[in-house]
């Protein structure tokens, strides 16, 4: 697989984005459909994310200045308000080196 780089996270977090405001505006089985496809694709953009973490030549030596790097705010700034502790703690666990099994 091609190193990742942050425009596909940004690319990533659009489509997390367009979810996350159609999920909003649905109720029942297609609310229901809405919430599993941003879920998923929630976790392909932190896999994006992590991947281009991986491969920063040189990855913060604390977690405080990972988070505080340009392209983390970016995401930050443009993530709901609900979503903003789930990217934090995939954030924090990416840094910490958690290995995720699955997602489902």
């Amino acid at each position: 697989m091609p190193a990742s780089n942050f425009e596909n996270v940004k690319k990533a977090l659009d489509v997390v984005l367009e979810d996350w405001s159609l999920m909003q505006n649905t109720t029942g089985d297609e609310g229901a459909e809405w919430a599993e496809r941003f879920e998923r694709h929630f976790y392909e953009m932190i896999e994006e994310l992590h991947d281009w973490y991986e491969n920063m030549e040189q990855k913060p030596n604390r977690y405080e200045a990972l988070e505080s790097m340009p392209e983390i705010v970016e995401i930050q700034e443009k993530l709901p308000g609900p979503l903003e502790l789930n990217f934090l703690t995939e954030l924090e666990d990416m840094y910490d080196g958690v290995e995720k099994k699955s997602y489902d």
